[in-house]
């Protein structure tokens, strides 16, 4: 039978308020789990026989037994959870004293490489910056020079590129360069070269086209040959065309060589093959000039989200010229030709018309 002062150990530890005494005994007591019939019969015979006026009745009692039995799972699990940890942190000891020399020289390995790969990159890494035909990409290069790439350009630069600001340029492209003293912004364009110290202006140098333009809108620039000392220095609103070893600087409109960056296509007086090498560009297709009159023809428009055909169309408005638009034809390789615009000249009809 329990006496009073066994039950009264019983009921702090349900509370939560047992010493160690306390807990040695109640958890020896149970140790057998809720299985114990006989420990059952003993606390209920013992509760019926007591005299306690303010004792639970038998719910209470299985209420208590169940409370105590809980309480003892937990502690049970509790120290089976506690010795997963005693196994990992056993192993994580092991583990590190066998890492240690792994990690030191895995570190050595990585700065050793991190060192090489650093002199590789500083001794040459070039990028390559590219407009896919029909489209225009808008550029910044590493010292702040901003700018675009038209349809069909490319741009190759070094890195590093703060102290060696040298791009090659095969296309057409706006820049806006970043002022720097000391370093000065060059231009490749095929043996051409153009020098500048900030400022902004457009250079169409395509290789097939077989000569090079710069129109410098503001600040100052020099052009030259590799095979020439002379160089020529241009002034806002300066229009340089090299072709044929000969150069020809003239007065233009810089804001119509802009335009393209904004997607607008503008002409402003410009004749035939001038429009037909621009609209090639714009488009990505062949004209054709079929005859050599057209090229004393000059055209006056801007478009912007025009189609070719509306482009054309307006052609034949102002000036005497008619057009035929071949479609694309597949190669035998599989690939398509371009279309192909040709331009001729409107039969009975005389002058030139300007917008």
């Amino acid at each position: 039978m329990l006496n009073k002062n066994e039950i009264e150990q019983i009921e702090r530890y349900i509370s939560g308020t047992a010493d160690a005494n306390d807990i040695t005994f109640v958890e020896s007591l149970f140790s057998h789990g809720a299985q114990n019939f006989e420990l059952r019969n003993h606390l209920e015979t013992d509760w019926e026989s007591g005299n306690y006026n303010d004792v639970p009745s038998e719910i209470v009692l299985n209420s208590m037994l169940d409370r105590v039995h809980h309480i003892i799972r937990n502690k049970e699990n509790q120290r089976r959870q506690l010795f997963v940890p005693r196994i990992v942190r056993a192993f994580s000891r092991v583990a590190a004293i066998l890492l240690l020399p792994l990690l030191f020289t895995g570190s050595l390995t990585i700065i050793y490489l991190l060192k090489s790969s650093s002199s590789i990159i500083e001794q040459s890494a070039s990028s390559v910056i590219h407009a896919p035909m029909g489209s225009r990409v808008s550029f910044n290069l590493p010292d702040g020079t901003a700018g675009w790439l038209n349809s069909g350009s490319s741009l190759t630069y070094t890195i590093p590129f703060n102290n060696n600001r040298n791009v090659a340029l095969n296309g057409e492209a706006w820049f806006d360069v970043t002022h720097d003293q000391n370093h000065p912004f060059e231009i490749s364009a095929g043996k051409s070269k153009v020098k500048v110290l900030g400022t902004s202006f457009n250079v169409s140098a395509y290789q097939e086209a077989q000569y090079i333009e710069v129109v410098l809108q503001q600040g100052k620039v020099e052009f030259y040959q590799d095979s020439q000392s002379e160089k020529v220095t241009m002034t806002p609103s300066q229009k340089l065309v090299f072709s044929n070893g000969k150069i020809d600087v003239t007065t233009t409109d810089p804001s119509k060589y802009e335009a393209w960056t904004n997607g607008q296509l503008v002409f402003r007086g410009d004749n035939m093959a001038e429009v037909a090498r621009r609209i090639e560009r714009w488009y990505n297709v062949k004209v054709i000039l079929e005859d050599q009159d057209l090229e004393k023809y000059s055209f006056r428009a801007t478009f912007e989200d025009d189609s070719l055909e509306e482009v054309l169309q307006l052609l034949g408005l102002t000036s005497p010229i008619d057009y035929k638009i071949v479609p694309r034809v597949m190669k035998p390789d599989g690939t398509f030709e371009k279309v192909i615009v040709s331009l001729y000249k409107r039969a009975n009809k005389k002058g030139n018309n300007q917008e």
